[in-house]
């Protein structure tokens, strides 16, 4: 995988436009000025522990003896499952009440930004290539800025484009997310047969 399709895939699983509708439903309450600053430190936080997982998740992969087409069948389908969430959304997911007290880790950093297909993923890098450390290192932090810069801007984008633009533009990443998991699924697959 090259370090454009590792960002662009990181960037499509993080789902900042997705994340928006749920960002400032939980931060509904908070000033804008204050809104930032939550959104920054749930955003490194999350780039903490996505980093984490990209460095040590194939140790923990290891002392659970998961292999290789096993993580890629698995995030093929955890993939598949995403792309289908965001092609056809859930209605209720802005409904359910929020609690008036700031956020702090959940739901913002995890799992709205470093969930556990994110997990994946970065997981599924360092097994591929682990002398590529670098390139997804780079990768993640390329996406990981975009995602940021996208939900520091979210009220304003949501006037912009409105619902139903933010709605299409999430409904086309999930088009484009669901063939990289065919292809990560069939990768992983092709593997076990021929392995």
């Amino acid at each position: 995988m090259t370090l454009y399709s590792a960002t662009i895939t990181l960037l499509l699983v993080m789902d900042p436009l997705g994340n928006i509708p749920a960002f400032l439903s939980v931060l509904n309450h908070v000033p804008i000025a204050k809104r930032r600053n939550i959104i920054l430190r749930e955003t490194f936080i999350a780039l903490i522990i996505l980093v984490l997982f990209l460095f040590f998740g194939q140790y923990i992969l290891e002392g659970m003896n998961i292999s290789q087409p096993a993580l890629e069948i698995a995030g093929g389908i955890i993939l598949f499952l995403i792309a289908v969430r965001m092609i056809f959304p859930h209605e209720d997911h802005e409904e359910k009440p929020r609690k008036l007290a700031d956020p702090f880790i959940v739901p913002l950093a995890v799992p709205l930004v470093a969930g556990p297909s994110t997990m994946t993923i970065v997981m599924l890098l360092a097994k591929q290539a682990p002398y590529d450390m670098t390139r997804w290192f780079i990768a993640l932090l390329i996406a990981w800025s975009i995602s940021t810069i996208v939900l520091v801007f979210a009220d304003y984008l949501r006037k912009v484009l409105g619902e139903r633009g933010l709605l299409a533009i999430e409904r086309l990443m999930g088009m484009i997310l669901t063939t990289m998991a065919v292809q990560m699924f069939l990768s992983g697959f092709e593997q076990v047969l021929y392995k």
